[in-house]
């Protein structure tokens, strides 16, 4: 064999070997967070082709199966801040993004879950002006003033408690029975933009939580490293005294058992919160999309008090 052709094998395997500094998406806590980063940049460009999307990939926006042809991740954006959570048990991920943008600003909370080197789910639910306390500026600003980081191994909450921490918060709305949650001090709690607390050691997460409101449909991401647990889930079953059954979620810090932050999206209009009553955040429409996947801004009312659960 000629020194030419020899040369030529090598560059070839050289070619076709796999990138040993270039992490692939999988179950692996490197490879879910090859899946955020491929994500971010995705939603950065407006443009999901670099993502290695699975045949029939389950796309879902507001709780509800959506195209992604006309879907938001198509829509470019510029991302402020951003945080994750990995879930190897699940091989799922969450994702908060923040978008200040003065002409359209949003909050999103991005699920995704690999399967066998795909992201075989993706799931979107977002908020915008004229959304229930919407205010990207002051979410960017609370929630990069928290501290998220990771926790020594030997003092993390196992995902049992984690999990069990954000079961008794949510169970709290239904049977009002607030003395099972683990409440910490200081606790801060950013609902849609609107925020709780003013730097007291005493800033409590116990504000206002009303009762006989079923917090349907729970869907989990626990990350253990940074003592985290999100819930995808819906305000209410969809009953006219239990809650509009707004697309929802809900994203807690938990240190040594109690709750540190909680972050609260909710989708739904301003326009369609009636207030009062057990029902809370009950709205018109449950608080979908326009038909068309449209995305208004502007027609809500914000202000509501932060202790009023819409």
């Amino acid at each position: 064999m000629t020194r030419l052709a020899l040369m030529g094998i090598v560059l070839t395997g050289m070619l076709l070997a796999p990138t040993a500094s270039v992490a692939q998406v999988s179950c692996s806590r490197e490879g879910l967070q090859r899946a955020v980063d491929l994500y971010i940049d995705a939603q950065t460009k407006g443009d999901p082709s670099g993502m290695p999307l699975a045949m029939g990939l389950g796309y879902m926006e507001n709780v509800a199966p959506a195209n992604i042809n006309e879907g938001l991740i198509k829509t470019a954006m510029k991302i402020d801040h951003h945080r994750s959570l990995i879930d190897t048990s699940t091989c799922q991920t969450f994702t908060e993004v923040i978008v200040t943008n003065k002409e359209k600003p949003y909050v999103l909370g991005t699920r995704m879950r690999v399967n066998h080197e795909r992201i075989a789910e993706l799931e979107i639910l977002w908020t915008t002006t004229g959304y229930w306390l919407f205010n990207a500026d002051n979410y960017l600003k609370y929630s990069t003033e928290e501290n998220w980081g990771v926790i020594p191994a030997g003092q993390r909450d196992t995902r049992g408690t984690l999990v069990a921490a954000a079961n008794a918060y949510l169970d709290a709305f239904l049977e009002g029975k607030k003395d099972l949650v683990p409440w910490g001090y200081p606790c801060n709690r950013t609902e849609g933009g609107a925020h709780t607390g003013n730097g007291s050691p005493m800033d409590s997460c116990d504000v206002g939580v009303p009762s006989g409101v079923n917090i349907a449909n729970r869907r989990f991401v626990v990350d253990e490293t940074i003592g985290s647990v999100q819930v995808f889930c819906t305000f209410g079953a969809g009953n006219p005294n239990g809650g509009s059954g707004a697309p929802d979620t809900h994203l807690f810090r938990v240190e040594n058992g109690k709750l540190r932050y909680v972050h609260t999206l909710t989708h739904l209009l301003q326009a369609n919160f009636r207030g009062g009553g057990a029902g809370g955040r009950a709205g018109g429409a449950g608080g979908q999309a326009p038909a068309g996947g449209g995305r208004p801004g502007g027609a809500g009312t914000p202000g509501a008090p932060p202790n009023t659960q819409p």
